[in-house]
């Protein structure tokens, strides 16, 4: 029997966190490893030992097999656990860690590697008389056999990977005529992102649900299931909302898809935490989609409903013990539902973002639950995936928990880079989402058309607060105090500001009504009157009066930079209203900037080139995707000031165009 006494989490972030709390629990020391760009990080402050093992980028450090080997060698650490992600479903990792007398807080080394290829393990799946969706898992993998098994299953069908997920090497294929390029284009992307090209063909499960089942197993051949996740509402692939149970569950429908997932680990020796992913079509009929051989981003739910610590479960299986229940104890309560927090601008299809975080206090209470890694003045880096967050509810009923969620989505307080949260709370009160109707076609279908998915401009009451802000910034610097002495009377000229938003001006006009405390304030907004009494603020909170109602605003300041929470989520100002006219006139006049930290992998053009507006000029990477930079003129190019393997900055000049004198 296995035994360990520290354990080393082979990760970062939020799931490093989780796994840490746990382990130090059941009396385990903890080491964290990290790159160079994570050393003041969260989960490394949590540990208590930790090693740095590279530089910022995944493949000199979270991805260094061999490096984080060193690291437990060199700690005593003499137990891994991966998280998910990065090398949690590595074959060679788990196989590394055995070489090494390490234990592998995981599967197997041959299920990892079945289970990692999605060819492999429906071939297995069919033995074993696990149901799966019709479609070609052959070894052949030419462009004339795909086009001929597309022939038999028929269309629309879906192209996958075989190797890892994500949605990446991901097509939906609706007619022949489409079939050869997406197969290119499938093959393409798999190969630069797992570096295997193979592809399964399946016929497509139009409108489905997706459906989870989590399972464990032990040492001893015992396998249970602890009920299910509904994973349906997504984008690209993407899981945004994950809840259990699944709201159309029943106790029948429940137990064969449970048996089948028990199936399917059992054909493989299952030992520790998987998770079997199937599709249910509306006729209640459902196919195995693949199996993850590791703890999910989504355990929370699971955990809430049953009561149990999955990563207890893990730790106690990997060190040899039996299962704590047995699958007649497994008792379902309530219902969970859990959100992720992404640093992105859904409103400009959903851009990763980056920056530093200036304030951040998530909305804690009686039935919520946020896994993060977060820490006030922390650097969100354009080297990883751009999750901060995980947002968990539960409640008696299902509308319980979701509107628990909700709430406590639109109070985490994130200041300082952009988040998801407004898309977020606006999916969670959708009618069609409440009633428990959504699939996977949700957002498409019903969600397309939501004002967070577009740049919308501030409210006046919002610009009206940041005005404020702002004067009573510059009241108390000519006071030299910190109290709203400072304030003037209401015999003084109107004070006007010029805020601007990303690419936009606004304007606001504010008179001191009456002087004093709590000064009253008149804000014009274009042709809106705000009436404003600004109560009390300290630098983080102020309390205020709108239009005669009271309210409490989350808000940093600094300077000229004003970062406030609003109702639907972060909002920046720059008071721009000492600057000379000519630095406005410059904004958007042919100046490419960086939409974010990251780095350049292609340069289109060079200094003299004629450019015309939309036309490629550079393609940036951040956070594992590729961005495409284009002119947003017609011109000549005046200045090229990168080139390709250069780091650039959130807003930094890359590339200015002169206009042409058409």
């Amino acid at each position: 029997m296995p035994a360990f006494n520290k354990i080393l989490i082979a990760n970062r972030g939020e799931i490093a966190c989780r796994v840490m709390l746990t382990a130090k629990d059941l009396g385990y020391r903890t080491v964290a490893v990290y790159s160079e760009a994570d050393a003041d990080s969260r989960h490394v402050q949590e540990a208590d030992q930790a090693v740095c093992i590279g530089p910022a980028q995944v493949n000199r450090s979270y991805l260094q097999i061999d490096a984080i080997i060193a690291a437990a060698q060199k700690t005593g650490a003499d137990a891994i656990h991966p998280g998910y992600g990065f090398l949690s479903e590595n074959a060679d990792f788990a196989r590394a860690c055995e070489a090494a007398g390490i234990v592998f807080i995981g599967p197997s080394v041959e299920a990892i590697h079945l289970m990692g290829s999605k060819r492999l393990s429906k071939l297995a799946m069919l033995e074993a008389g696990v149901p799966c969706i019709p479609g070609y898992e052959g070894a052949e993998q030419d462009d004339q056999s795909l086009s001929r098994a597309a022939g038999h299953i028929g269309f629309p069908l879906m192209i996958k990977a075989s190797a890892g997920g994500g949605g990446r090497g991901m097509r939906l294929v609706h007619a022949a005529s489409e079939l050869l390029a997406q197969i290119r284009t499938a093959r393409s992307e798999a190969q630069h992102a797992f570096g295997c090209g193979e592809l399964i063909l399946e016929r497509a499960v139009i409108q489905p649900r997706h459906v989870e089942i989590q399972v464990f197993g032990d040492a001893h051949g015992n396998i249970v299931y602890l009920g299910e996740r509904d994973c349906s509402v997504q984008r690209r692939h993407q899981k945004v909302v994950e809840e259990a149970p699944c709201p159309l569950m029943t106790p029948e429908l429940r137990q064969a898809m449970g048996e089948a997932a028990v199936k399917a680990a059992a054909s493989v020796d299952y030992v520790g935490a998987g998770t079997v992913e199937f599709l249910l079509d509306q006729s209640g009929e459902f196919f195995f989609l693949e199996m993850n051989t590791r703890l999910q981003v989504e355990h929370p739910v699971t955990e809430l409903v049953t009561g149990q610590d999955l990563v207890a479960w893990q730790i106690r299986t990997a060190a040899g013990q039996p299962l704590p229940l047995k699958q007649q104890d497994i008792r379902l309560t309530g219902h969970a539902m859990e959100v992720r927090l992404y640093a992105e601008d859904t409103s400009r299809d959903f851009l990763p973002q980056t920056g530093q975080v200036l304030r951040w206090e998530p909305a804690l209470r009686d039935g919520i639950r946020i896994d993060h890694g977060l820490l006030e003045g922390q650097t969100i880096t354009p080297f990883y995936d751009p999750m901060l967050a995980k947002v968990v509810a539960y409640g008696a009923t299902r509308d319980e928990a979701r509107r628990k969620l909700l709430r406590a989505v639109e109070d985490c307080v994130l200041l300082g880079i952009n988040g998801n949260q407004r898309f977020l709370a606006n999916l969670l009160k959708h009618p069609e989402f409440a009633a428990g109707n959504a699939t996977t076609a949700f957002i498409a279908e019903h969600f397309a058309a939501d004002p967070s998915l577009s740049p919308q401009p501030p409210a006046a009451s919002e610009l009206a607060v940041a005005a404020a802000l702002l004067y009573q910034q510059s009241a108390n610097t000519r006071a030299h105090q910190s109290s709203l002495a400072g304030w003037r009377n209401a015999g003084n000229a109107p004070w006007r500001f010029v805020l601007e938003q990303g690419e936009q001006q606004h304007s606001v006009e504010l008179t001191v009504l009456a002087d004093g405390a709590q000064p009253g304030l008149l804000a014009k907004v274009g042709g809106q009157s705000v009436d404003l009494k600004l109560l009390a603020c300290d630098g983080r909170w102020a309390t205020l009066e709108l239009d005669g109602i009271r309210q409490r605003l989350a808000y940093h300041l600094d300077g000229g930079k004003l970062w406030l929470y609003g109702h639907d989520g972060n909002l920046e100002f720059t008071d721009i209203t000492h600057l000379p006219a000519s630095s406005a006139a410059d904004a958007g006049c042919g100046s490419v900037k960086a939409p974010m930290d990251g780095a350049i992998v292609e340069v289109l053009v060079e200094q003299g080139s004629p450019v015309s507006k939309g036309q490629l000029l550079l393609v940036l990477e951040a956070m594992k995707m590729e961005h495409s930079l284009k002119a947003n003129i017609d011109g000549v190019v005046r200045r090229v000031d990168v080139r390709q393997g250069d780091q650039v900055k959130n807003r930094q000049l890359l590339v200015e165009i002169e206009a042409s004198e058409s």
